[in-house]
């Protein structure tokens, strides 16, 4: 019975499992390959050079800098859109007082549910066009356009907020938040709702303010989605490679502008694989961000790792 058992098992496991093996497992091992040679990409003749295209990516003062620009985005995204997703989710499930002096969500929380989560339905192609609208850097873009009306910027004179090297990149931190708040906003709700609203009156009763509530009931019980959530942001600041090629596309092939300053790994990497023919070069850049992406994952959920609360 077992015997037969593990083979009703083995078979539809079969199918998924190679189709893996073949789709993602195998372009990962050629990626590796690749970056041992010094492979242009045309063509199937190249060379052995071992880890010459490693040691000259740490040399290299564009790739290390992107590597910064990933670390910034690293440490705001996650910080940023958690922590708003937080707060608002909070508001919309035990931010009220009901009638009888229970808890419920302030005065049209479903409304502001559906609000919130709207920038999520459009994809990052379409954000990036909006907020190129937003950005313009004349009179004509929205931004611009509400600061020289209050007086704060003068008009013959705009702010070039995708041309700063001290200000693109926390516009582009701004779009990304403004897009995500929404999906963890939903994400946190869906985790509260199962938390008892008995434990929220147990704490009102208590005399315990809402500051009280959030960060001794809240939190410690949304623990895992919160770690979930950070790395899943942590792999989206990892990336940024459509909002950066398609918002500061006019200032260098695949965006990061002449002097580089809103490159991140993915936009150099592609630049070197499509723009410079250095294909074996550019597998070396993945490599390395995946190897990033995977020691990232693990320490974070290391990191944040407790004890599971029951409730």
């Amino acid at each position: 019975m077992r015997k037969g058992q593990y083979r009703f098992v083995a078979g539809f496991l079969f199918v998924p499992v190679a189709l893996y093996l073949i789709f993602v497992i195998w372009p990962y091992i050629q990626t590796f390959g690749y970056s041992l040679t010094d492979w242009k990409g045309q063509s199937q003749t190249f060379k052995f050079v071992g880890l010459d295209n490693y040691r000259a990516l740490f040399q290299d003062d564009v790739f290390m800098q992107a590597i910064w620009h990933n670390i910034l985005f690293l440490v705001f995204i996650p910080v940023i859109t958690i922590l708003l997703a937080l707060f608002f989710a909070f508001m919309v499930n035990a931010g009220g007082r009901g009638r009888a002096g229970g808890v419920q969500g302030v005065t049209g929380s479903k409304f502001y549910k559906i609000i919130y989560f709207f920038p999520q339905v459009l994809s990052l192609a379409i954000l990036a066009v909006l907020f190129n609208a937003v950005y313009r850097s004349d009179g004509g873009g929205l931004l611009n356009g509400f600061l020289i009306k209050i007086g704060l910027v003068d008009a013959n004179n705009p702010v070039e907020w995708l041309n700063e090297p001290n200000m693109v990149l926390w516009a582009l931190i701004l779009v990304v938040v403004w897009h995500g708040v929404g999906f963890y906003l939903v994400l946190f709700s869906a985790a509260m709702q199962s938390i008892p609203k008995d434990i929220y009156e147990a704490a009102l009763i208590d005399g315990a303010g809402r500051s009280q509530s959030f960060l001794r009931i809240t939190l410690p019980l949304l623990w895992d989605t919160v770690q979930t959530a950070w790395v899943y942001l942590g792999i989206v600041a990892m990336d940024m490679f459509v909002l950066v090629s398609s918002m500061t596309q006019n200032m260098g092939a695949y965006g990061g502008g002449p002097d580089h300053h809103s490159d991140v790994m993915s936009t150099v990497m592609m630049r070197n694989f499509l723009y410079y023919g250095k294909s074996g070069y550019a597998c070396a850049m993945g490599v390395v961000m995946l190897l990033l992406t995977l020691v990232l994952s693990v320490v974070t959920l290391r990191a944040t790792r407790r004890e599971r609360i029951e409730f």
